[in-house]
């Protein structure tokens, strides 16, 4: 397949060093980049999506949130969400919007990109009612769980923390911070290299990275080094995660001045930053991975993704609009064009996740100090695709 023309000019920075939000533009390249590796070798049954797609707001579910960044939902269908600056997490009826607060995460210390970022819900919550947090403190990123008491009043239903791991590198920009469970039941986490560049290719440096951990915060059977959580480098600012229907690992990536980027993620490998942005020049040099998709960083600066109906669904800050990628279930190569929908309706997107079917939960995010908040601002909305 050929490579996909970018149709964009490129502007500043604007992944997360950007205080306004990119106006209107039209799909970046992008392009295959070599053979998949044997364990994402696709199942011939897989049905492919259209290479058109489909995508319009159902409810909004509920408004006025303040800095919302993770989103994680809980067996039965609600939500919880987090306040990045008010380090505060929230469950949403999934039915009625009603908000009850949990309470407060105790050492979250936001300041900049920093604060309460990414949620997951233990892949074993009926037996432990554990939540996952990611969050700045005033030394560090680290990862912790808590134990949710839905009997306990409502802002002390969040038991202490209990960190799984800390020491990842924090910065006033580019923390990373979203979490995941992955089909493995581990958990794996996208962290940024916090701007300092020589980070992502640090090897003793958890910054730049995504890492795969058990649910008690240690190396798993089968990452690149026995004794690390690392699972791939080479990453500036990872704030998406998702898995397909071939239970492939996905991954968006801030871009710096030309290009933001969607990676398939493969163990051990590493994905250039900051040798290379984007898919690399031919003669660059280096072992490094392209990216399946990439963007001009005002159409994009992505954050959350999700998997729905054959596609990865990408949520853009600066570009303020949701991306369709949609996948062929073979190599590095999408299907067709990526497309983007609600461009410029809601302000910036922040975060996405399957809702089940042909639903995704959308949250807004621009009340973070970059965007323009509107009246109702922040909101999750729910969102039919196809």
């Amino acid at each position: 397949m050929a490579l996909l023309a970018a149709a964009a000019l490129a502007l500043t920075a604007g992944c997360s060093s950007s205080a306004d939000p990119g106006g209107p533009g039209t799909p970046g390249a992008t392009g295959p980049t070599g053979a998949a590796s044997p364990s994402a070798s696709p199942s011939p049954t897989v049905s492919l999506p259209p290479a058109e797609g489909s995508a319009k707001i159902v409810l909004t579910l509920t408004t006025g949130l303040a800095s919302p960044w993770g989103l994680a939902v809980l067996p039965g269908g609600d939500l919880l969400v987090s306040s990045r600056d008010e380090g505060t997490v929230t469950r949403v009826d999934a039915e009625t919007g009603k908000k009850t607060l949990l309470g407060s995460v105790p050492g979250v210390s936001p300041a900049g990109e920093g604060g309460l970022l990414g949620l997951a819900v233990s892949a074993t919550y009926g037996a432990d009612h554990q939540v996952y947090a990611y969050f700045t403190t005033e030394s560090d990123n680290r990862i912790a769980r808590m134990v949710y008491d839905e009997q306990r009043p409502a802002g002390e239903q969040l038991g202490a923390p209990d960190t799984i791991l800390r020491g990842i590198p924090k910065g006033a920009i580019h923390n990373g911070g979203r979490i995941a469970f992955g089909p493995d039941r581990m958990l794996y986490a996208g962290t940024g290299e916090t701007g300092d560049d020589g980070l992502a290719q640090d090897e003793d440096s958890l910054a730049g990275k995504i890492l795969r951990m058990t649910p008690d915060g240690e190396p798993v059977h089968g990452n690149p080094e026995a004794d690390s959580v690392v699972y791939s480098p080479g990453h500036r600012n990872v704030q998406g995660l998702a898995w397909d229907g071939e239970k492939r690992l996905w991954a968006s990536e801030f871009g710096q001045d030309t290009w933001d980027e969607l990676n398939m993620i493969e163990p051990g490998g590493n994905y250039g930053w900051p040798d290379v942005e984007g898919i690399a020049p031919e003669g660059a040099g280096g072992d490094f991975i392209d990216p399946v998709a990439q963007w001009k960083t005002a159409e994009a600066s992505p954050s959350g993704i999700a998997y729905a109906k054959g596609s990865i669904w990408m949520a853009g800050l600066r570009g303020e609009r949701l991306w369709r990628i949609p996948l062929t279930g073979s190599a590095k190569e999408p299907l067709a064009k990526p497309q983007a929908f609600l461009e410029g309706t809601y302000g910036r997107l922040r975060t996405v996740v399957a809702a089940g079917g042909d639903k995704l939960w959308v949250v807004t995010g621009n009340t973070d100090g970059r965007g323009d908040p509107k009246p109702g601002d922040d909101r999750i909305l729910l969102v039919e695709v196809g």
